[in-house]
Protein backbone atom coordinates (compact mmCIF):
# COMPACT_ATOMS: atom_id res chain seq x y z
CA UNK A 1 0.00 0.00 0.00
CA UNK A 2 1.44 2.98 -1.40
CA UNK A 3 0.06 7.03 -0.46
CA UNK A 4 1.35 10.25 -2.40
CA UNK A 5 -0.07 13.05 -3.89
CA UNK A 6 -2.08 13.81 -7.74
CA UNK A 7 -0.42 16.99 -7.67
CA UNK A 8 1.66 17.42 -5.02
CA UNK A 9 3.36 21.56 -7.18
CA UNK A 10 -0.04 22.97 -4.91
CA UNK A 11 1.20 22.22 -1.55
CA UNK A 12 3.69 25.52 -2.94
CA UNK A 13 0.17 27.08 -1.85
CA UNK A 14 1.54 26.50 1.44
CA UNK A 15 4.10 29.41 1.63
CA UNK A 16 1.44 31.99 1.97
CA UNK A 17 0.81 31.25 5.25
CA UNK A 18 3.69 32.38 7.04
CA UNK A 19 3.67 35.77 5.01
CA UNK A 20 -0.30 36.26 5.92
CA UNK A 21 0.62 35.46 9.47
CA UNK A 22 3.33 38.05 9.65
CA UNK A 23 1.16 40.58 7.92
CA UNK A 24 -1.39 40.11 10.81
CA UNK A 25 1.54 40.49 13.71
CA UNK A 26 2.67 43.76 11.70
CA UNK A 27 -0.90 44.79 11.98
CA UNK A 28 -1.81 44.01 15.48
CA UNK A 29 1.47 45.86 17.19
CA UNK A 30 0.04 48.99 15.22
CA UNK A 31 -0.51 51.41 18.66
CA UNK A 32 -3.77 52.23 19.65
CA UNK A 33 -4.69 55.30 22.07
CA UNK A 34 -7.38 55.06 24.32
CA UNK A 35 -8.88 56.93 27.29
CA UNK A 36 -9.48 54.07 29.79
CA UNK A 37 -7.22 50.63 29.56
CA UNK A 38 -9.24 49.07 32.09
CA UNK A 39 -11.26 47.06 30.46
CA UNK A 40 -8.94 45.89 28.40
CA UNK A 41 -6.44 44.52 31.52
CA UNK A 42 -9.82 42.79 32.30
CA UNK A 43 -10.22 40.85 29.08
CA UNK A 44 -6.57 39.92 29.30
CA UNK A 45 -7.13 36.67 30.83
CA UNK A 46 -8.84 35.79 27.89
CA UNK A 47 -6.42 36.96 25.25
CA UNK A 48 -5.51 33.69 23.80
CA UNK A 49 -9.11 33.27 22.48
CA UNK A 50 -8.58 35.59 19.54
CA UNK A 51 -5.76 33.34 18.22
CA UNK A 52 -8.18 30.85 17.84
CA UNK A 53 -10.15 32.40 14.44
CA UNK A 54 -7.12 33.03 12.39
CA UNK A 55 -5.89 29.23 13.82
CA UNK A 56 -8.87 27.91 12.57
CA UNK A 57 -8.71 29.77 9.41
CA UNK A 58 -4.94 28.65 8.51
CA UNK A 59 -5.76 24.65 9.08
CA UNK A 60 -9.02 25.54 6.85
CA UNK A 61 -6.57 27.10 4.30
CA UNK A 62 -4.38 23.78 4.63
CA UNK A 63 -6.25 21.43 4.39
CA UNK A 64 -7.98 22.68 1.68
CA UNK A 65 -4.66 22.83 0.02
CA UNK A 66 -4.30 19.16 0.70
CA UNK A 67 -7.79 18.15 -0.89
CA UNK A 68 -6.96 19.56 -4.15
CA UNK A 69 -3.34 18.59 -4.48
CA UNK A 70 -4.89 14.76 -4.34
CA UNK A 71 -3.87 12.53 -2.17
CA UNK A 72 -4.25 8.87 -2.77
CA UNK A 73 -4.06 5.32 -1.70
CA UNK A 74 -2.93 2.95 -3.90
CA UNK A 75 -1.98 -0.59 -3.46
CA UNK A 76 1.61 -2.08 -4.84
CA UNK A 77 2.27 -4.12 -7.77
CA UNK A 78 2.36 -7.44 -7.55
CA UNK A 79 4.24 -9.61 -10.21
CA UNK A 80 2.67 -13.22 -10.19
CA UNK A 81 3.96 -16.29 -12.38
CA UNK A 82 1.24 -18.07 -14.16
CA UNK A 83 0.66 -20.43 -17.20
CA UNK A 84 -0.63 -18.27 -20.53
CA UNK A 85 -0.82 -18.89 -24.11
CA UNK A 86 -0.68 -15.65 -26.27
CA UNK A 87 -3.71 -15.73 -28.47
CA UNK A 88 -5.25 -13.68 -31.52
CA UNK A 89 -8.70 -13.63 -32.59
CA UNK A 90 -9.07 -13.60 -36.22
CA UNK A 91 -12.90 -13.01 -36.81
CA UNK A 92 -14.88 -12.37 -39.94
CA UNK A 93 -17.15 -9.82 -40.33
CA UNK A 94 -17.91 -9.74 -44.08
CA UNK A 95 -21.61 -9.46 -44.33
CA UNK A 96 -22.29 -13.12 -45.02
CA UNK A 97 -21.76 -13.62 -41.44
CA UNK A 98 -25.01 -12.09 -40.76
CA UNK A 99 -26.86 -15.10 -42.30
CA UNK A 100 -29.68 -16.13 -40.07
CA UNK A 101 -28.79 -19.97 -39.69
CA UNK A 102 -27.94 -20.18 -35.81
CA UNK A 103 -31.36 -19.07 -34.87
CA UNK A 104 -32.19 -16.84 -33.07
CA UNK A 105 -29.09 -15.23 -34.00
CA UNK A 106 -27.12 -14.33 -36.90
CA UNK A 107 -23.15 -16.09 -36.82
CA UNK A 108 -21.89 -13.02 -36.23
CA UNK A 109 -23.99 -12.71 -32.81
CA UNK A 110 -23.25 -15.98 -32.09
CA UNK A 111 -19.41 -15.97 -32.87
CA UNK A 112 -19.30 -12.26 -30.46
CA UNK A 113 -20.94 -14.38 -27.75
CA UNK A 114 -18.89 -16.80 -27.52
CA UNK A 115 -15.85 -15.28 -28.14
CA UNK A 116 -16.90 -12.39 -25.27
CA UNK A 117 -17.43 -15.92 -23.25
CA UNK A 118 -14.05 -16.75 -23.85
CA UNK A 119 -12.15 -13.81 -22.77
CA UNK A 120 -14.00 -13.43 -19.35
CA UNK A 121 -12.95 -16.88 -18.32
CA UNK A 122 -8.92 -15.94 -19.03
CA UNK A 123 -6.60 -15.07 -16.29
CA UNK A 124 -2.96 -15.16 -17.63
CA UNK A 125 -3.82 -15.58 -21.49
CA UNK A 126 -2.59 -13.03 -23.91
CA UNK A 127 -4.86 -12.04 -26.56
CA UNK A 128 -5.44 -9.46 -29.58
CA UNK A 129 -8.20 -9.16 -31.86
CA UNK A 130 -8.25 -8.83 -35.44
CA UNK A 131 -11.14 -8.33 -37.77
CA UNK A 132 -11.13 -9.16 -41.61
CA UNK A 133 -13.39 -8.69 -44.57
CA UNK A 134 -12.00 -7.20 -47.48
CA UNK A 135 -9.05 -6.30 -45.70
CA UNK A 136 -7.51 -6.89 -42.26
CA UNK A 137 -7.19 -4.55 -39.11
CA UNK A 138 -6.22 -4.87 -35.60
CA UNK A 139 -9.08 -3.77 -33.28
CA UNK A 140 -6.56 -4.80 -30.06
CA UNK A 141 -3.20 -5.54 -29.58
CA UNK A 142 -1.88 -8.76 -27.61
CA UNK A 143 -2.65 -7.62 -23.65
CA UNK A 144 -4.11 -8.41 -20.71
CA UNK A 145 -6.57 -5.66 -20.32
CA UNK A 146 -9.19 -8.23 -20.88
CA UNK A 147 -12.48 -5.68 -19.97
CA UNK A 148 -10.90 -3.53 -23.26
CA UNK A 149 -11.09 -6.66 -25.03
CA UNK A 150 -14.15 -7.41 -24.14
CA UNK A 151 -15.77 -4.10 -24.92
CA UNK A 152 -14.02 -3.84 -28.38
CA UNK A 153 -15.80 -7.37 -29.38
CA UNK A 154 -18.87 -6.15 -28.13
CA UNK A 155 -18.83 -2.90 -30.60
CA UNK A 156 -17.77 -5.01 -33.49
CA UNK A 157 -20.12 -4.59 -36.60
CA UNK A 158 -20.76 -6.16 -40.24
CA UNK A 159 -20.49 -2.89 -42.57
CA UNK A 160 -17.38 -0.94 -40.68
CA UNK A 161 -16.88 2.04 -43.08
CA UNK A 162 -12.65 1.20 -42.39
CA UNK A 163 -13.40 -2.45 -44.20
CA UNK A 164 -14.93 -2.96 -47.66
CA UNK A 165 -17.02 -6.07 -47.71
CA UNK A 166 -15.34 -9.61 -48.96
CA UNK A 167 -13.20 -12.35 -47.22
CA UNK A 168 -9.95 -11.84 -47.14
CA UNK A 169 -8.60 -14.75 -45.09
CA UNK A 170 -4.59 -14.32 -45.87
CA UNK A 171 -4.98 -10.95 -45.02
CA UNK A 172 -6.46 -11.80 -41.50
CA UNK A 173 -3.94 -14.32 -41.06
CA UNK A 174 -1.24 -12.78 -42.00
CA UNK A 175 -2.40 -9.32 -39.75
CA UNK A 176 -2.54 -12.18 -36.82
CA UNK A 177 0.92 -13.60 -37.03
CA UNK A 178 2.48 -9.77 -37.25
CA UNK A 179 0.77 -9.02 -34.27
CA UNK A 180 1.96 -12.47 -32.58
CA UNK A 181 5.81 -12.75 -34.15
CA UNK A 182 7.27 -10.91 -31.37
CA UNK A 183 5.19 -12.25 -28.20
CA UNK A 184 7.39 -14.01 -25.90
CA UNK A 185 6.41 -17.42 -25.20
CA UNK A 186 5.81 -21.14 -26.31
CA UNK A 187 2.65 -21.19 -26.91
CA UNK A 188 1.42 -18.67 -29.61
CA UNK A 189 -2.22 -19.72 -31.39
CA UNK A 190 -4.25 -17.90 -33.63
CA UNK A 191 -7.99 -18.48 -33.41
CA UNK A 192 -9.43 -17.68 -37.05
CA UNK A 193 -13.12 -17.71 -37.34
CA UNK A 194 -14.67 -17.56 -41.25
CA UNK A 195 -17.98 -18.60 -43.05
CA UNK A 196 -16.58 -18.15 -46.38
CA UNK A 197 -13.80 -18.87 -49.48
CA UNK A 198 -11.32 -16.75 -49.66
CA UNK A 199 -11.91 -13.91 -52.22
CA UNK A 200 -10.09 -10.75 -51.62
CA UNK A 201 -6.86 -9.63 -50.49
CA UNK A 202 -3.38 -9.55 -51.57
CA UNK A 203 -1.73 -12.03 -49.51
CA UNK A 204 -2.55 -15.73 -50.61
CA UNK A 205 -3.60 -17.59 -47.29
CA UNK A 206 -1.51 -20.40 -47.61
CA UNK A 207 1.81 -18.03 -47.82
CA UNK A 208 0.57 -16.77 -44.59
CA UNK A 209 -0.13 -20.08 -43.17
CA UNK A 210 3.73 -20.64 -43.96
CA UNK A 211 4.81 -17.39 -42.18
CA UNK A 212 2.74 -18.36 -39.21
CA UNK A 213 4.49 -21.80 -39.01
CA UNK A 214 7.56 -20.40 -39.54
CA UNK A 215 7.39 -18.31 -36.48
CA UNK A 216 5.56 -21.10 -34.05
CA UNK A 217 2.18 -20.10 -34.42
CA UNK A 218 -0.63 -22.87 -34.20
CA UNK A 219 -3.65 -22.05 -36.60
CA UNK A 220 -7.03 -23.32 -35.30
CA UNK A 221 -9.42 -22.56 -38.24
CA UNK A 222 -13.07 -22.76 -37.82
CA UNK A 223 -16.18 -22.65 -40.59
CA UNK A 224 -18.64 -20.99 -39.14
CA UNK A 225 -21.86 -21.88 -40.94
CA UNK A 226 -24.68 -24.86 -41.07
CA UNK A 227 -24.79 -27.41 -43.84
CA UNK A 228 -27.23 -26.54 -46.90
CA UNK A 229 -28.86 -22.99 -47.13
CA UNK A 230 -28.84 -20.09 -45.45
CA UNK A 231 -30.76 -17.07 -45.24
CA UNK A 232 -27.80 -14.87 -46.51
CA UNK A 233 -27.59 -10.99 -46.97
CA UNK A 234 -26.79 -10.30 -51.04
CA UNK A 235 -27.12 -6.63 -51.02
CA UNK A 236 -28.60 -3.27 -48.87
CA UNK A 237 -31.51 -1.79 -50.22
CA UNK A 238 -33.65 1.13 -48.31
CA UNK A 239 -34.77 -0.94 -45.46
CA UNK A 240 -31.23 -2.43 -44.24
CA UNK A 241 -29.93 -5.79 -46.24
CA UNK A 242 -32.09 -8.30 -48.48
CA UNK A 243 -31.72 -11.68 -47.89
CA UNK A 244 -31.94 -14.70 -50.12
CA UNK A 245 -31.80 -18.13 -49.25
CA UNK A 246 -28.56 -19.52 -50.58
CA UNK A 247 -25.86 -22.79 -50.81
CA UNK A 248 -23.55 -22.65 -47.86
CA UNK A 249 -19.91 -22.45 -48.98
CA UNK A 250 -16.75 -22.90 -46.79
CA UNK A 251 -13.68 -23.62 -48.16
CA UNK A 252 -12.96 -26.12 -45.82
CA UNK A 253 -9.90 -27.77 -47.82
CA UNK A 254 -8.18 -24.48 -47.42
CA UNK A 255 -8.76 -24.03 -43.84
CA UNK A 256 -7.70 -27.79 -43.28
CA UNK A 257 -4.57 -27.35 -44.79
CA UNK A 258 -3.72 -24.00 -42.96
CA UNK A 259 -4.48 -25.60 -39.84
CA UNK A 260 -2.81 -28.47 -40.01
CA UNK A 261 0.19 -26.76 -41.75
CA UNK A 262 0.81 -24.85 -38.66
CA UNK A 263 0.33 -28.02 -36.17
CA UNK A 264 -3.27 -26.48 -35.30
CA UNK A 265 -6.45 -28.12 -36.09
CA UNK A 266 -9.69 -27.48 -38.13
CA UNK A 267 -13.28 -26.98 -36.68
CA UNK A 268 -16.43 -26.94 -38.07
CA UNK A 269 -18.94 -25.13 -35.99
CA UNK A 270 -22.42 -25.78 -37.24
CA UNK A 271 -24.43 -24.12 -34.47
CA UNK A 272 -23.84 -21.91 -31.05
CA UNK A 273 -23.17 -25.12 -28.87
CA UNK A 274 -20.26 -26.45 -31.49
CA UNK A 275 -18.97 -23.21 -31.34
CA UNK A 276 -18.81 -23.13 -27.43
CA UNK A 277 -17.03 -26.21 -27.29
CA UNK A 278 -14.11 -25.17 -30.25
CA UNK A 279 -13.16 -22.28 -27.73
CA UNK A 280 -12.89 -24.61 -24.58
CA UNK A 281 -10.42 -26.73 -26.99
CA UNK A 282 -8.19 -23.78 -26.36
CA UNK A 283 -7.85 -24.75 -22.71
CA UNK A 284 -6.01 -27.95 -23.43
CA UNK A 285 -2.90 -26.25 -25.40
CA UNK A 286 0.58 -26.40 -23.88
CA UNK A 287 0.95 -23.22 -21.95
CA UNK A 288 4.12 -21.46 -20.67
CA UNK A 289 4.99 -19.81 -17.29
CA UNK A 290 4.44 -15.96 -17.92
CA UNK A 291 5.26 -13.22 -15.22
CA UNK A 292 1.99 -10.94 -15.23
CA UNK A 293 2.44 -7.42 -13.42
CA UNK A 294 -1.30 -6.18 -11.98
CA UNK A 295 -1.66 -3.21 -10.07
CA UNK A 296 -4.13 -1.94 -7.23
CA UNK A 297 -6.63 0.99 -8.79
CA UNK A 298 -5.88 4.18 -7.11
CA UNK A 299 -8.03 5.87 -5.60
CA UNK A 300 -8.11 9.69 -4.31
CA UNK A 301 -9.17 10.85 -0.67
CA UNK A 302 -10.45 14.26 -0.89
CA UNK A 303 -13.67 13.95 0.89
CA UNK A 304 -11.78 13.64 4.60
CA UNK A 305 -9.84 16.75 4.03
CA UNK A 306 -12.50 19.03 2.72
CA UNK A 307 -14.80 17.96 5.25
CA UNK A 308 -11.76 19.19 7.94
CA UNK A 309 -11.09 22.75 5.91
CA UNK A 310 -15.13 23.53 6.19
CA UNK A 311 -15.31 22.34 9.77
CA UNK A 312 -12.62 24.92 10.60
CA UNK A 313 -13.99 27.64 8.53
CA UNK A 314 -17.54 27.01 10.21
CA UNK A 315 -15.58 26.93 13.59
CA UNK A 316 -13.57 30.65 12.69
CA UNK A 317 -17.24 31.85 11.77
CA UNK A 318 -19.04 30.82 14.91
CA UNK A 319 -16.24 31.95 17.21
CA UNK A 320 -15.78 35.07 15.38
CA UNK A 321 -19.79 36.26 15.91
CA UNK A 322 -20.13 34.41 18.95
CA UNK A 323 -17.28 34.61 21.52
CA UNK A 324 -14.45 36.66 20.29
CA UNK A 325 -16.59 39.30 18.32
CA UNK A 326 -13.96 42.10 16.90
CA UNK A 327 -15.54 46.19 16.97
CA UNK A 328 -13.85 48.65 14.54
Amino acid sequence: MSVGLARPWLLLALLALPLWWWWRSRRASAPAVVSDAAPFRAASSRAWLLRVPPACRSLAFTSLILAAAGPFRSGDQMRVSADGIAIVLALDVSSSMLAEDFAPNNRLAVAKEQARAFIRGRRADRIGLVTFAGEAITLVPVTLDYPTLDRAVDAIQVGTPALEDGTAIGSGLATSVARLRKVPGKSKVILLLTDGENNRGLIDPRTAAQTAEAFGIKVYTVGVGSDGEARIPTGRGLNGFRYEMLPVRIDEALLTEIAEQTGGQYFRAKDAQALGRIFQQIDRLERTEVEVVRYARRDERTTPFLVLGLGFLLLEVLLSGTVVVRVP
